[in-house]
């Protein structure tokens, strides 16, 4: 990973984030800490990977990584085989102390899909908490449960810690994780962009006063027209008749 990155990602707007003069000390401070955590444990974790480690071996780094990249303390807020009703999982991160989510941990060689998550939803669920991490170490997904069932249930974050090709990105997108991140509602306010993805969902921004109006004037930019009553409508006709997916428009 390039050394300097830490000094270039919250000085820039690339993705999306707080421009430098204006973000406040902590964003800084945390994106820094993280892309130091990831550089530092980049080479262990790559010989976890090349040996296949096992899942016990994966925990140690887990709980390292939880403790000095993601900044929850390992003493106060990191309960090893946190058992439940229904079982026990292996980690539950504590905010405040209040149980905030359950982290299933598996093995370097194992792909991560929504199949490795059954046990961990039916516990999370049962003891109230809405968000489950999934990691094999290297790969990171954190999903949101919604009401519970494995249908509404939306993976929010999926960040692979040895990306080669864009690392940046992938550091970016883990902030959202941090404990500093989560206490700011950072998490939550992805989890939100999420939900503003779904095609119900576009389909209504589309439809939305102010990109209807954007919509007509860059058509009239490129035809040169000056425009005429009800052109806003004929857009939203036409958006909704033509554009937009049946069953999505009303």
């Amino acid at each position: 990973m390039d050394p300097d990155a830490t000094q270039i990602l919250p000085r820039t707007d690339e993705f999306g984030t707080t421009p430098a003069d204006s973000a406040p000390q902590w964003e800084v401070e945390t994106r820094e800490r993280l892309f130091a955590a990831v550089d530092r444990f980049s080479a262990p974790l790559a010989d976890l990977v090349e040996r296949e480690a096992n899942e016990g071996d994966i925990q140690i780094l887990v709980a390292d990584f939880l403790n000095y990249a993601l900044n929850f303390s390992k003493y106060g807020e990191l309960t090893t085989e946190y058992r439940t009703s229904g079982g026990s999982v292996d980690y539950g991160i504590l905010i405040d102390n209040e149980l905030f989510a359950f982290v299933e941990v598996k093995p370097s060689g194992q792909n991560l899909d929504t199949r490795n998550l059954r046990q961990a939803r039916t516990q999370a669920v049962d003891e109230g908490v809405d968000w489950v991490v999934l990691t094999n170490g290297r790969v990171w997904q954190v999903y949101h449960l919604g009401d519970g069932e494995a249908s509404n249930t939306q993976r929010i974050l999926d960040v692979d810690l040895l990306d080669e090709e864009d690392p940046a990105a992938a550091v970016d997108m883990l902030f959202h994780l941090t404990k500093e991140a989560v206490q700011h509602g950072r998490l939550a306010e992805l989890h939100a962009w999420r939900e503003a993805l779904a095609p119900a969902a576009l389909a209504d921004a589309l439809r939305s006063e102010p990109v209807l109006n954007a919509v007509r004037a860059e058509l009239r930019d490129r035809t040169g027209h000056k425009g005429h009553v009800g052109d806003v409508g004929e857009v939203s006709r036409k958006l909704s008749s033509e554009v937009i997916a049946r069953g999505l428009a009303p």
